[in-house]
């Protein structure tokens, strides 16, 4: 295994240790707003080393949806680029952590499906949009058979 580089945001790297240092008992919500995060585990497409991100808890059925949104900002987070280079990840959902396959969602139908979701889980992504030019890139992450 490569080695782990922590995110050079605080806040992530704390978020990060605690969830995983407790074996998923805790840090599993997004700061104060009490709503469920994952951990993704992916390879740094320019380091080759492992980085490891809190995302929102989005599902649909056995996959895992994943908004590349930074908050509305005008660029694709760092991780977008790292899952287009190598889609491999790893998911810790609290106690369990699954080997799954990301492919980014083009087409339109199911990229407004998945949306739908997502927005339900976390009704900030609509917000995101809304202050970005830029499409937000949604992801599926389905298991590795």
């Amino acid at each position: 295994m490569s080695e782990y580089i922590p995110s050079p945001r605080q806040w992530v790297r704390e978020q990060v240790e605690l969830y995983e240092s407790s074996g998923g008992k805790e840090g599993l919500t997004l700061r104060d707003t009490g709503l469920p995060v994952i951990i993704v585990t992916n390879r740094g497409r320019k380091t080759g080393a492992v980085r490891k991100t809190p995302l929102m808890r989005v599902t649909d059925g056995k996959n895992y949806i994943l908004v590349a949104s930074q908050g509305g900002a005008p660029k694709h987070p760092v991780w977008y680029y790292n899952l287009k280079a190598d889609p491999n990840v790893e998911i810790r959902d609290k106690e369990n952590v699954y080997k799954m396959r990301v492919r980014q969602v083009t087409n339109p139908d199911e990229r407004a499906r998945l949306w739908k979701i997502a927005v339900e889980a976390y009704p900030p992504y609509q917000d995101y949009q809304n202050k970005t030019n830029r499409i937000i890139p949604v992801f599926i992450a389905e298991p590795i058979e």
